[in-house]
């Protein structure tokens, strides 16, 4: 039987990873709490339960 792969997230291709102009710095606009941002911290296979891939062509693909 095959093991399903997990996905890891990379932050820098998520939709919640955006530029904050007041600290000149990309961060996550989503509120994590300190246990879940010590594990994407710590944990190189992490899967974040808010990453959504950042796809700028998904709006073109939908008015085909």
């Amino acid at each position: 039987m095959a093991k399903a792969k997990k996905i890891v997230s990379r932050c820098e291709s998520c939709v919640n990873y955006v530029f904050d102009e007041d600290y000149e710095c990309y961060s996550c606009m989503v509120n994590l709490d300190e246990d879940e941002v010590y594990r994407s911290m710590s944990d190189s296979e992490y899967c974040c339960p808010y990453y959504r891939l950042d796809d700028e062509y998904a709006v073109v693909r939908k008015q085909n």
